[in-house]
């Protein structure tokens, strides 16, 4: 009966000791990594090279002037209203940066502006925790 009280009391103690830090033990500081997709069909005309580059400077750059990285790819969505599939080409965005409540405000920012700009029903956000070093 003794032992299993001092398993419990273990058990108890370890679930209240301080988490290790994120990164302990691993190269680079915690950093909050973002994949922002973008389609590039906003109501049936592609949008184009010389527009996504506009965009990139003056509503991603600003928010973001340490650095991001832009991959191009092919994407499906299925429209909400319509429930149709749309297939479409596609920009990737990643950032790492600071996580924290200004970092998802420029996300958000940055989402909807894409949206309006574009007439685009969604821009899709994904969030990670992650250790980053340069």
């Amino acid at each position: 009966m003794k032992a299993t009280r001092a398993v419990l009391l273990l058990a108890l103690l370890a679930g209240c000791a301080a988490p290790a830090p994120r990164c302990a033990g691993l190269p680079g500081a915690p950093m909050l990594s973002a994949t922002l997709y973008f389609g590039r069909t906003a109501g049936g005309a592609t949008v184009d090279e010389a527009a996504w580059r506009r965009f990139l400077a003056e509503v991603v750059t600003p928010r973001f002037p340490s650095g991001f990285t832009v991959l191009d790819g092919y994407g499906q969505w299925q429209g909400r209203a319509s429930g149709q599939i749309a297939a479409e080409p596609a920009t990737v965005v990643i950032v790492l940066a600071e996580p924290g409540a200004a970092t998802l405000a420029a996300l958000e920012a940055i989402r909807a502006d894409y949206r309006r700009r574009f007439a685009q029903e969604s821009v899709g956000l994904a969030l990670a925790d992650s250790c980053a070093s340069f």
